[in-house]
């Protein structure tokens, strides 16, 4: 078990949270969320003792082990991949550098062959013998192929750093888990097995995500970091949605019904106070109204972007036309695949990591050009894209506001494109900020806002809810669901595909599968025949 006692934490004179005194209780699964920038990663470093808080204290139950996912993706760089996995049980990994020690020498002491005999059974009995085994099943579970096991850190980017740490983490088998964002990086299929493998954790994890599915699957708590203060509810994302919303809903039929009562109050006080019959009365009303309270909003921290998508040129018939396209870089990525696009499509490309997900988007799109084949786009489109590095796009020493500005329509004045900004969650001085300085989810937001200028008939996303909290993942969703025209779009969020797609292009091993449905149509057509 793991609680905090009136944990407060300031930076400056600006309290991130104050007095949040909340208990983690063991076989419980909590999602910590809130919006950007609210305090949640600065909440699972004091949880961890990472930080410390500026009033308060932490209590992990007598014997409590804890994990935690590291955001040190080069702490491990001089190890193999296998071995990082297994120092995630500090106890087993010190009890098998031992053993390794020992009977690495030629010659040992009486004392050292003494050990020898021990050391067997207190390494058998933490489960060295099956401890490569069982870190190899993590490592599959995450993606891994068994010839990348003995292959230092160093040959591994930082999305497939992330995995081998977040497989560390789950070895150790803590009685604490603490992820934050563990599913960054991970494909669906990724996504999907840890979802498994954490609904069958006998301990306590307390995780921060922003995918919607993820939460739904995993948690039976939502931790809410909002008005400075942690509230808990019982369930998953989707309930604690419900039940905020009806939480407010019930207070503001409460002030509604203090209000009538408040003005029938001052009605009679108005006509009868001085009316020497009704005095008593009179003032007996005066008394039950100062006693009424409207209980005011806390001004929430969780705002929403408002986004919409408005093609400012109509779309005609012929989209896009692929005929036998291939694209090869050191081994062939893309084999002979042919695609009609048409106008109201909404087609979702996915598939693992490293697949070539993005490499099909772009040559759809025009941004790469095909080995062989044709490609032909239909000469009504124009394409608003997102990338999947907004750095792609953004020049890191301009402004925002100057950098946005040369996407408005011609004459637009300063306050128009501030205005514009605003809506899009940028205030004040946020809009004289360099572009290289801004954090994921304002390069995202950036990106989208200069699509929302351009007026793009047809949209490429790729990967566009990564940075985004979920206050902008919901608005994004409900843009994208309003706007008229073919959308194209790679992602690993399964609502996010689920809620959109409406024909599936998934990229394997074996090839290319085109499918004319929805996600769970093609999930079920899939199960179906697997069984068949």
């Amino acid at each position: 078990m793991i609680t905090t006692s009136q944990i407060t934490m300031r930076f400056s004179k600006t309290a991130l949270f104050e007095d949040v005194s909340v208990k983690f209780v063991p076989g419980n699964r909590y999602g910590l969320i809130g919006a950007n920038g609210c305090g949640k990663s600065t909440f699972m470093k004091i949880l961890t003792g990472q930080l410390e808080p500026s009033e308060g204290e932490v209590v992990i139950g007598t014997g409590c082990t804890l994990g935690y996912l590291r955001q040190d993706h080069s702490a491990f760089d001089k190890h193999t991949i296998i071995d990082t996995v297994c120092m995630g049980n500090s106890n087993l990994w010190k009890l098998h550098c031992e053993r390794e020690d020992l009977y690495s020498k030629d010659e040992i002491t009486d004392e050292e062959h003494e050990r020898c005999g021990h050391i067997e059974d207190e390494f058998g009995e933490a489960g060295g013998y099956t401890m490569e085994s069982e870190a190899a099943t993590l490592l599959i579970g995450l993606g891994f192929t068994e010839d990348l096991f003995e292959e230092n850190m160093t040959v591994l980017q930082g999305g497939f750093k992330l995995r081998v740490l977040l497989a560390q983490v789950l070895f150790g088998k803590p009685d604490l888990l603490l992820l934050d964002e563990p599913t960054n990086h991970l494909d669906m299929e990724s996504i999907e097995w840890l979802v498994e493998l954490l609904k069958r954790y006998p301990g306590t994890v307390i995780t921060i995500s922003h995918d919607r599915f993820f939460l739904n699957q995993v948690c039976t708590h939502i931790a809410d970091l909002d008005f400075h203060e942690i509230r808990l509810f019982t369930g998953n994302y989707d309930d604690f949605t419900i039940a905020s919303l009806e939480a407010r809903e019930q207070q503001e039929k409460a002030n509604k019904k203090v209000e009538k009562q408040a003005n029938e109050l001052k009605a009679f006080i108005s006509r009868f106070s001085s009316n020497a019959s009704k005095a008593k009365q009179a003032t007996s009303r005066k008394k039950t109204l100062d006693k009424l309270e409207i209980k005011k909003f806390k001004a929430s921290s969780r705002v929403s972007p408002f986004i919409r998508f408005q093609p400012k040129k109509r779309l005609g018939d012929k989209v896009i036309e692929v005929e036998n396209i291939t694209k090869s870089y050191d081994e062939p990525i893309i084999s002979d695949f042919s695609c009609t696009i048409g106008p109201k499509e909404r087609i979702a490309i996915i598939g693992k990591n490293g697949i070539g997900k993005t490499t099909l988007l772009n040559l759809l799109c025009g941004q790469l050009k095909s080995d062989s084949g044709k490609i032909t786009v239909g000469e009504t489109v124009q394409i608003g894209r997102f990338p999947q590095d907004a750095d792609e796009i953004l020049e890191q020493k301009t402004s925002a506001l100057e950098w946005l500005g040369r996407y408005a329509a011609p004459g637009s004045s300063e306050v128009e494109i501030r205005s514009f900004m605003g809506k899009m969650l940028f205030r004040g001085q946020d809009v004289l900020k360099e572009t290289g300085v801004l954090s994921g989810g304002e390069k995202a937001r950036m990106i989208l806002s200069k699509m929302m200028m351009e007026g793009g008939n047809v949209l490429s996303l790729d990967e566009p809810t990564n940075h985004l909290d979920l206050e902008s993942i919901e608005a994004l969703n409900f843009g994208l669901s309003l706007f008229p025209n073919t959308l194209i779009f790679v992602s690993h969020d399964h609502r996010f595909i689920a809620t959109l797609a409406t024909r599936i292009i998934e990229i394997s091993e074996t090839g290319i599968t085109d499918y004319p449905g929805t996600l769970d149509e093609y999930e079920a057509a899939k199960q179906k025949q697997k069984k068949g």
